[in-house]
């Protein structure tokens, strides 16, 4: 009896160390398709049966505006670049107000999102700048021209923006800035708006489809994404992946949480999902709204949009609340 006990003890222990172990390297691989640099090209493959797949596919009723905002963007932009706190060269693009006597000392940061660059925020840009905003489009770390092995999936970003908000104001002590963002740009925006040295020059923000932190962004995509068939594997493989990116990018998946940032926010923000995303749980609009701590705030669900899709899905109603958010707050 005593050896049939220890046997199962030793086939208990074999099969644990067994399933660590398993967990861990799948874990490791996934974090590096997901977050190095050095994985690029998986990295889009991934994307490619996904959100890539929805923008694409999708159709756009706002196409013509599209195709206007990417030209103006590729014939107005202006290179501008600066240090990361970790010593990172990051690269954005500038643009001039693109009005008649726009008001004096506007501007806007639009962030874009995971995997993505800077033109694909030119429509936002451009609208942006027709309202007579200067605007700034960073690339993202690890993304574009920027410099960075690891995406930080708005964790590491938010003092990146840090930075782009202090060149602004340093140019420009009277700046009145506006921040907006979609998906991990999203994030970024929240997870901005809670640092504790944020200048006052930041008057409000827009986030585009962000999730409520990397924790819940990792497990919601664990299935559709990386195919770990139950949550009993997703928990710990994600929570693995976790523990890697804590040792190697320097950050936590539970530490990066727009939640946490979002209570300590001051300032106006409207937050934007569409109701048919599969990549970023639409849920995840009302847990940022309940978590803001700004007693003026706006919410736009906008029914049968894909992920990054509602200014596409429905521009005049997109646009219609954006700009009447916009010019209520800077007093347009």
């Amino acid at each position: 009896m005593k050896r049939i006990t220890k046997n199962l003890i030793i086939a208990a222990g074999a099969a644990t160390a067994a399933f660590g172990a398993g967990t861990f390297a799948l874990a490791d691989f996934m974090f590096h398709l997901s977050l190095d640099k050095r994985c690029a090209g998986r990295m889009e493959k991934l994307m490619a049966g996904g959100a890539t797949a929805d923008y694409l596919q999708t159709p756009h009723a706002d196409a013509a505006e599209e195709r206007e905002a990417a030209r103006w963007f590729e014939e107005s932009r202006q290179p501008v670049a600066i240090t990361s706190e970790d010593g990172l060269k990051l690269h954005g693009w500038l643009f001039d107000a693109d009005k008649a006597s726009p008001a004096p000392h506007l501007y806007a940061i639009c962030m874009h999102g995971y995997t993505g660059t800077p033109a694909e925020m030119a429509k936002y840009a451009h609208r942006f700048a027709r309202l007579g905003f200067t605007v700034l489009v960073p690339a993202q770390r690890a993304h574009e021209l920027s410099e960075g092995r690891f995406v930080g999936m708005g964790w590491l970003e938010r003092r990146d923006l840090m930075c782009w908000i202090r060149l602004i104001v340093e140019s420009d002590p009277k700046a009145r800035i506006l921040l907006d963002g979609i998906s991990m740009g999203a994030a970024t925006v929240m997870m901005t708006v809670g640092e504790p040295d944020l200048p006052r020059n930041v008057m409000a923000a827009i986030e585009d489809c962000g999730y409520s932190s990397v924790w819940d962004q990792f497990l919601y995509n664990a299935k559709g994404m990386y195919h770990l068939p139950r949550r009993w594997m997703a928990v710990p493989v994600v929570a693995a992946m976790s523990g890697i990116s804590k040792w190697v990018a320097g950050y936590g998946f539970r530490e990066a949480s727009s939640l946490d940032s979002l209570r300590r926010a001051t300032m106006p923000m409207m937050f934007i999902h569409g109701g048919a995303d599969t990549f970023v749980d639409p849920a995840f609009l009302d847990h940022n709204v309940a978590a803001c701590a700004s007693i003026d705030r706006e919410r736009l669900l906008v029914p049968g949009a894909a992920h990054a899709l509602s200014a596409s899905t429905d521009p005049v109603r997109y646009w219609k609340r954006v700009t009447a958010f916009v010019t209520r707050v800077f007093g347009l």
